[in-house]
């Protein structure tokens, strides 16, 4: 596997993703309408997930089921039990969804559901910082945000990447997830399975610090490949399934 480092004390976790959901981790918006696993995969590899530390997996669950409205562009949100609280510092993958035309009472319907406002010193800007029940940012973006593709649901995966290791972060995750670039900035870049999917996974600076294993986590799925965990080019976890 290019570039990965593989984990050699894994920990063996539990597929709780959506399983109470026949729909769940496929996009009912019509795009991208696939399951993740099977004879979908291309090629080698492909982004299939992610996978999220839980302290309560049927809240986490349930919570992000109804967050993306089960609209998460065939990818599987797939929640692990932990007993280790969230660090007090961002994490270094969080997620985006679209608040749509109406995004104030998309922000007020987040907030029934249990999420919270958050401050990660992100100042006055033009989209909305909330936490999941068990602390994990995540942002709603408003109509005419760059890159969004959908009005509700799970429109983007944000990775932090240095400055330093951006373009060997690319090339890793391009190789890995078999998504490809489709913008470059100076804010960082912006991969899709395909020019229409309506997920996008966007890296770019800054990088929060790395002080424990990370939260949430890719999965990819590799048919060639022996499943495990392994740590990216900048030592984010990820996981590789058969």
């Amino acid at each position: 596997m290019r570039g990965a480092r593989r984990i050699e004390a894994t920990v063996r976790t539990l597929d709780f993703g959506h399983q109470r959901s026949p729909g769940a981790g496929v996009d009912n918006n019509g795009s991208d309408n696939e399951q993740t696993t099977g004879s979908t995969t291309r090629g080698n590899g492909m982004l299939t997930g992610i996978v999220i530390d839980a302290l309560d997996v049927a809240r986490m669950d349930r919570f992000w089921l109804d967050a993306t409205r089960g609209r998460t562009g065939g990818l599987h949100l797939r929640f692990v039990p932990t007993t280790k609280q969230k660090a007090a510092h961002k994490n270094r993958l969080h997620l985006d969804l679209a608040g749509g035309p109406d995004w104030e009472a998309e922000v007020a319907r987040l907030l029934t559901l249990g999420a919270t406002r958050a401050d990660i010193g992100q100042g006055d800007v033009p989209w909305d910082v909330l936490a999941d029940p068990e602390g994990n940012e995540f942002c709603v973006l408003r109509p005419g945000h760059p890159g969004v593709l959908a009005d509700s649901g799970l429109v983007a995966i944000c990775l932090d990447v240095s400055e330093e290791e951006r373009h060997a972060q690319r090339a890793f995750w391009e190789s890995q997830a078999d998504w490809h670039a489709v913008e470059s900035h100076d804010w960082g870049v912006r991969l899709r399975r395909t020019p229409a999917s309506t997920v996008s996974l966007v890296m770019g600076p800054p990088m929060a610090p790395k002080e424990a294993r990370n939260r949430l986590r890719l999965e990819v799925t590799q048919r060639d490949r022996e499943p495990g965990e392994f740590l990216d080019a900048s030592g984010n976890e990820f996981h590789v399934t058969g």
